[in-house]
Formats: C-alpha cells, sequence, structure tokens
C-alpha cells in the first residue's frame, strides 16, 4: 500500500509553520511507524521480522476486556467503572458455539462431579441463571488443575508448527477466559458478598497459572522458532501478528527474568490483581453507601418526574412502602441516574452541593479508603516496569499500543491548546447567564454549579429542555432504531430470542445477529437498567465467547462470537418504559460499536479475532465511530418517536440538537484531557513515596486542564476505575486518539453524502469489511487505510466539535 510521507521543518519562522492539523496528523503517523521500534523491550529488538505496530497482550487476564465508556462528559461523570430460567440439559444445541470445560487434552478430573457444578458442564450459553457462589472455589480449582494438566502436556509434546503450538495454547485460553469471564460478569452484575469472597479466595491461583502460562520457555522457544523457520512467509498476516504477539508477550510477562527476579515479578502481578480487584469492589461499595432520605418537596425543587419516579422506586425498596413520585418520600444515591439528575435539574444549591461532594470523595475514607491502594498500585506498577527494563509503567503500557509516551503527550498538549480559549469562554457565558438570571454564585460559580446552570444555559440557547426529550427516547424504539442502522450499514437482521440462552437477571435481552441469508453470526445480551444494590456503575461490553475455528464443534463452521453489552440508564417506573436521555443514548450506539467489532469479524483465528489483538488505542474507534449516528437526521428521527402518541421529533428541536452538539465543546474535551493527562503523568514522572502525593498531581494537572480548578478535598482518583481496575492505566488518553480514528471514519460517510442510500450502504460495506472484519489480524493504522484510502486526519474531529477554528488560531 502506499503510504504518504509527511515532512514538517520545524525551523521555520512562526508565521509559516504548518497548522495544529498538520502536526496532529504527524503525531498520529509518526507514532504508528516509530512506537514498535522505540518501545522494544533489549531481547525484542534483534527479532529477525519486525513490524510497524505492537501487538495486543493474549494472556487470559487480557482476553476478557471490559471496554467502559469514557468520562466524556459532565454529566456523564457517572461513567465510572462503574430471568429466563431454562435448565441447562434442555437448551437448543447449536454446534457452532457450545463449551466444555473439559474439551481438553486430557481426561476430567475422576473426583470431580461435573454434573454437580455449572461452570465445569458442557453448554451451548453460559449458565448464567445457574452459577452461585458455592459453584466457584471447586470450579475453578478444578479447571486450573485440568489446565496444568493440559499445559504440561503441551510443553511435552510441543512443535515450532501451528497444529502443535497454537491450536492447542488457544484451547487453553479459551476456557479460563470463557469460565473465568462467566463469574467475573456476575460479579460486575449480580455482585454479592459470598461471590467476591469466593472469587477473591480463587483469583491468586488463577493469577499464578496465568503466570505460569506466560512464563512458559518451551512456548516461547517455539514461537522464536516459528518465526526463525523457513516457513515463516507462508503465514498469514494473522497468524504472523499471533505469533509476534505471543513473543512480545512472554517477555513483558518476565519469561527472561532470572529466578529471583521472576519470584518477585510474580509477587508484584498476584498483589496488582488483588488490589484491582479491592480497588472496583471499595468503589461499589462507597456509592452503595451513601443514601440521603428526603421528604420535603421543596428540598428537591427542580428535579423531574423521572428522576422523582426513581427516588420514590428506591425509597420503596428500602422499605419506605408508601412512597410516591408525588409526594415521596424519595432517597437520592450516587448512582449514574440519580447523581447526574440531581447535578443538572436541583434548584437547592446546597444539596448539589453536599451530592457532589460525596460524589468526588467516594471510597477515600474510613475501611474504603483507596488511597494507599493507589499508592501502593502504583509502586508496584513502577517496580514492574523496572524489572523489564523499562523506565515508567507507561513506557511499559505502550509497548502494546499504536502511540509512544512522548506521542500520546504531544497529541493530548495539542488538544488542550486548541480547547483552552473556548473553554476560558465557555466559563464565561456561564458567569453571564447565571447573573442574568439572578444568581447569587453567579461571580463566584462552583464545581457544583456548572451542570446546573450549564444545562440552563443549554435550554435557553438551543431551546432544548433534555428531560422533556426523554419521551421521544423510549429503549424500545431507540433499539429498533439502532438495529434498523445496522441493517443499513452492515447487512445485518438483529432478532431477539429470549428464553434460548439463560439470563443473570429478568430485564436482560438476548439477541441473535443474522448475515442477509437468515445464518445465525453472533449473539449477544443487553443489560439495560440499573440496579445499584448488585451492579457496578458505568456501561462496558465485553465478549463472552470470541470466534473461532479452532473451537469450532463440529470441526466445519467457526464457533460464533458472543458478547453482552451493558448499560446504567433509568430503568422503567411504573407503566412507563425506560425513557432515556440523548446521552444514553448515545452511550447504547457506543458499546454497540465494540459489539459490532467483536460479532462482525471474520477472523477464523480466534487470537485475532474481533476485539482480540486490537491496539488498545485503536479499539475505541467502532464505539465512537457509532456515535455520530446519533446526529444523522434520518437515523435519528427513526428513533426519536414519543412513547404515546408515536409522534415524531418536531424538525426545529432536531435541528437544535444538531446545533447543540458543539455546546461547551472545549470545556468537555478538556474533562477528557485532565483524566488523560493525569493518568500519564501518575504513570511516567509521579515517584511513589515521594514529597508529592497522588493528589497534589491531581491539582498540578487540573490547573492546566481545568478552567475552575478541582476543590483541594477532591479525591476523584479514589474512584477512577478505568485506570486502577479497568485496563486503562497509561492508556486513558486512547479516546481521544481514537477519537481522532473514528471521526475521520465517519467522515467518508460525509464525503460520500449522507443523503445518499446506496453510497451511505457501500461505505458501510467497506467499513464493516475493513474496521469490524479485519479484527486484530493486522496492524490497525493498515486497517484504516485500507477503509478510508489514507492515514489518518484530526481536522474532521476537530469540526465535529467546532474546534477548527480555535486550532487554526492556536
Amino acid at each position: 500500500m502506499v503510504k504518504t510521507k509527511f515532512v514538517i521543518s520545524y525551523s521555520l519562522p512562526s508565521a509559516n509553520r504548518p497548522p495544529l492539523s498538520t502536526l496532529l496528523i504527524l503525531i498520529m503517523l509518526m507514532a504508528s511507524r516509530l512506537s514498535f521500534s522505540r518501545s522494544l523491550h533489549p531481547l525484542l529488538k534483534h527479532s529477525p521480522t519486525k513490524t510497524k505496530t505492537p501487538f495486543c497482550r493474549l494472556t487470559p487476564k487480557h482476553l476478557n476486556k471490559s471496554y467502559l465508556c469514557p468520562l466524556w462528559s459532565p454529566c456523564f461523570s457517572f461513567c465510572l467503572q462503574s430471568l429466563h430460567y431454562r435448565n441447562h440439559k434442555s437448551r437448543i444445541t447449536s454446534p457452532t458455539f457450545s463449551f466444555s470445560a473439559f474439551s481438553s487434552l486430557t481426561p476430567p478430573m475422576a473426583d470431580v462431579s461435573v454434573e454437580a457444578n455449572p461452570l465445569l458442564q458442557d453448554f451451548d450459553f453460559p449458565p448464567f441463571d445457574a452459577v452461585k457462589a458455592e459453584h466457584v472455589r471447586p470450579g475453578i480449582r478444578t479447571l486450573l488443575k485440568q489446565l496444568e494438566n493440559d499445559l504440561e502436556e503441551l510443553e511435552k509434546t510441543v512443535e515450532p508448527n501451528w497444529p502443535k503450538l497454537v491450536e492447542p495454547l488457544e484451547k487453553i485460553l479459551d476456557r479460563l477466559s470463557v469460565v473465568w469471564g462467566l463469574i467475573n460478569h456476575l460479579k460486575s452484575v449480580k455482585d454479592t458478598p459470598e461471590l467476591r469472597s469466593a472469587i477473591e479466595e480463587v483469583q491468586p491461583e488463577k493469577v499464578k497459572f496465568q503466570l505460569r502460562l506466560g512464563q512458559s520457555k518451551p512456548i516461547y522457544t517455539a514461537f522464536k522458532a516459528i518465526q526463525e523457520s523457513p516457513e515463516w512467509h507462508s503465514l498469514s498476516e494473522a497468524q504472523k501478528r499471533i505469533v509476534e504477539s505471543q513473543i512480545k508477550e512472554a517477555v513483558l510477562n518476565g519469561v527472561s527474568l532470572e529466578d529471583d527476579k521472576r519470584e518477585q515479578f510474580n509477587k508484584i502481578e498476584q498483589e496488582l490483581e488483588k488490589l484491582s480487584q479491592k480497588f472496583s469492589e471499595n468503589v461499589l461499595d462507597a456509592t452503595k453507601k451513601f443514601e440521603k432520605l428526603m421528604t420535603d418537596k421543596k428540598e428537591i425543587e427542580g428535579l423531574p418526574a423521572t428522576s422523582l419516579g426513581l427516588a420514590a422506586q428506591t425509597a420503596v425498596s428500602k422499605g419506605h412502602k408508601n412512597a410516591t413520585a408525588e409526594n415521596g418520600p424519595w432517597i437520592i444515591t450516587l448512582d449514574a441516574p440519580s447523581y447526574m439528575s440531581v447535578m443538572q435539574h436541583a434548584r437547592n444549591r446546597s444539596l448539589r452541593e453536599e451530592i457532589y461532594r460525596a460524589y468526588i470523595t467516594r471510597a477515600s475514607s474510613g475501611d474504603l479508603d483507596n488511597t494507599p491502594i493507589i499508592d501502593q498500585i502504583l509502586k508496584l506498577r513502577l517496580e514492574k516496569a523496572k524489572l523489564l527494563g523499562y523506565n515508567n509503567y507507561a513506557e511499559v503500557s505502550m509497548a502494546t499500543k499504536m502511540a509512544t509516551v512522548d506521542k500520546a503527550i504531544e497529541l493530548l498538549e495539542k488538544l488542550r491548546s486548541a480547547s483552552w480559549n473556548p473553554a476560558v469562554q465557555d466559563m464565561e457565558d456561564l458567569k453571564a447567564f447565571s447573573k442574568a438570571q439572578g444568581a447569587s454564585e453567579a461571580n463566584d460559580l462552583s464545581n457544583w454549579d456548572i451542570n446546573f446552570w450549564s444545562e440552563r444555559l443549554r435550554e435557553s440557547k438551543y431551546d432544548i429542555n433534555e428531560e422533556e426529550l426523554r419521551p421521544y427516547f423510549s429503549l424500545p424504539k431507540v433499539m429498533d432504531g439502532l438495529f434498523n442502522l445496522a441493517k443499513t450499514l452492515f447487512g445485518i437482521d438483529i432478532e431477539p430470542v429470549d428464553g434460548l440462552a439463560p439470563v443473570w437477571n429478568s430485564d436482560v435481552r438476548f439477541y441473535c445477529v443474522k448475515d442477509s441469508s437468515g445464518s445465525p453470526i453472533a449473539y449477544f445480551y443487553f443489560d439495560p437498567y440499573s440496579r445499584p444494590s448488585e451492579k457496578r456503575g458505568g456501561a462496558w461490553m465485553d465478549e463472552v465467547v470470541a470466534r473461532s475455528r479452532v473451537l469450532s464443534r463440529n470441526g466445519v463452521a467457526a464457533r460464533l462470537p458472543i458478547a453482552h453489552m451493558v448499560c446504567n440508564q433509568t430503568p422503567p417506573v411504573g407503566d412507563k418504559p425506560s425513557l432515556m436521555t440523548f446521552r444514553e443514548v448515545e452511550t447504547v450506539f457506543h458499546e454497540f460499536g465494540h459489539a459490532l467489532q467483536h460479532m462482525l469479524t471474520k477472523q477464523d483465528e480466534g487470537l485475532v479475532a474481533g476485539i482480540r489483538n486490537v491496539e488498545w488505542d485503536a479499539v475505541e474507534l467502532p464505539s465512537q465511530f457509532m456515535e455520530n449516528w446519533c446526529y444523522h437526521r434520518d437515523t435519528l428521527m427513526s428513533i426519536a418517536k414519543h412513547y404515546e402518541t408515536g409522534e415524531s421529533l418536531p424538525e426545529d428541536v432536531y435541528k437544535k440538537l444538531l446545533a447543540a452538539r458543539t455546546f461547551r465543546a472545549g470545556s468537555l474535551s478538556l474533562r477528557q484531557l485532565k483524566f488523560a493527562s493525569l493518568d500519564l503523568e501518575l504513570h511516567t514522572s509521579f515517584v511513589p513515596g515521594g514529597s508529592e502525593s497522588i493528589y497534589d498531581v491531581d491539582q498540578r494537572v487540573s490547573k492546566k486542564t481545568q478552567v475552575i480548578p478541582s476543590l483541594p478535598e477532591d479525591r476523584f482518583l479514589c474512584s477512577f476505575n478505568h485506570i486502577f481496575a479497568g485496563g486503562y492505566a497509561a492508556g486513558y488518553y486512547s479516546y481521544k486518539w481514537a477519537e481522532v480514528l473514528s471521526a475521520d471514519a465517519f467522515s467518508a460517510f460525509e464525503d460520500a453524502g449522507l443523503d445518499d442510500s446506496k453510497a451511505v450502504k457501500d461505505t458501510g460495506h467497506r467499513f464493516r469489511e475493513t474496521i469490524l472484519a479485519l479484527g486484530g489480524g493486522k496492524p490497525p493504522l493498515e486497517v484504516f487505510i485500507a477503509f478510508r484510502g489514507r492515514e489518518p486526519s484530526p481536522e474532521p474531529l476537530l469540526r465535529h466539535n467546532g474546534l477548527l477554528s480555535a486550532t487554526a488560531s492556536a
């Protein structure tokens, strides 16, 4: 493929220097081309075959990734990481995706009752309804014994060829991924103390096996031999990617460390796993712990009817049996819908302040204090990096991403510069508006005022009230419109098949994805509603099983992929369906984008199918791409139907919604840049135990990235699940990196003509055959070029955000 080369002279006078957009292009291109060679571990630099981009990790702990939605707007700050019963014996059997914990190289352990433990049974779909806490300890321990036997057998018989190395390895990786993914998912959506305790007890044993597998010298040597063999050039590109990533992963897993250093490395990995788990649990418990009972309606003035209904419903669940939306009592929580509603709509400023302070100090005191956990995590990550020969943990993280540390920082600074002046103007607009409204706080707006007055300004400027829009966005209509869009773009049909697979809650829906011939190609679960008593906050997508030729049951058709999408939107209240905010609509589209990449893959090699082996800073491309369709007229009008009258969203309201897209874009951009910059700062220059605390770093970064600084007592870091429990450590910048890719990808549809149905279908087909189909079997830059016909440009992102003019003058 022809690749354009950009040469920029930094010796030019400032008047002749290229615009920021050109510099951003350079950042993207240079990072994608140089990161691999610069970030390689010394032991990998002399590999006979080098590639342009690094590869994702493939050990079991990385096979199940939860792609959390970003902390992408003030009103969406809750996006932190945050029963159709069927007997398993009577389920419909499908030979293309059945899974067995004992489809292994050696027979099952004789002393284990396979029939008694659902984790160890042969199933078509995971038995989410049958697995209990008491199954975890015996089930995982039996499975680990079995996998240990399989690994020993593999090491004895391994040969440097695909059937004798990669295929048995994939089976081992897959079995642990599926079963551990099952119980870990239940912990996220149906948390109980008993389940937590069981997982916590067996987790060290699971990590021990992962390390044993990741540090296997026979497997590492066999992969090196494949790479150096004459047959290397006959392998497909996807197969080469698998080999190269396994070699890199082995080094990052400590395969080359001496015995004492390897022992230290393994202790660090065990401790990090435990700390991340505890961090997440503390956030969930702190969120659940807070409740504010309200009995005076004057105190909650401004809250919309949907919020009052939810608050009353919560009160009923807490024992206030006579609570009603009209008369109360009402219970306010820190769960997403409740928190967001108070911050946006409560006229009671003291209530906003109380809820805001509670939210930003979650998990920062008492038994749930995450401060020492963060300190220890950062200390151990730095130790791990040093053991592996890196300067800091960010370099370890970037070893498996498109970017380098320097290029990620450079991108963030360029975007910060472009966003700062617009964000300052946003604040001036807010002060002027609140002053005109007679607000006593107008000259001294605090953090708990921003969302409230932003919502009032947005309503005034665009005549849009987000709460008044809810009746136009009922969940059933939104899903119908989303599925119709998928049919138009990608030629697929999505049908509900509730009852085919067991689920963990009666609200969960199950769907089948079919191709144009009507044949099933994938399945997915959808769990839409908030359940603060048992379900962590935020929204995420994860894989249940991946597409795989090796894991085919009939030896002919590849095993079909299965995904789950989880959101935390307002549940139905009374006879009303779930009525969504526009942000919640965007979130569903976002998570569905992740699911599409997992489900529409055409890769048959399981280790690079779907979202597997896609560099982390490229994996948000499909999800953020799908958000753009929420502003596409035909798509939006197809989902925006009043749930009672069927009336379409008025045309003038659509135009206002479109105009409001860039509302406070500078401020929202800075918010994301703060999180990304703070993440990189903590994982590059921060010295654990030094003179500066984590909160000092937070304050320092905030001064550069927030027009109104954080409160001195802000402890947001204590609930920053993304980087301390969610896989985004030294990787939060990925949202912005991938946003450049996703905006440019959508601009291909704009260029083709969004009103030209044939052009949209043709472009959608090309998107499916490249971005969605190729998975991790090809470097993401090459995949992007295959779709777009050129390398990425940041101009569409800046244009969509209304920041292009600000960039040009920066």
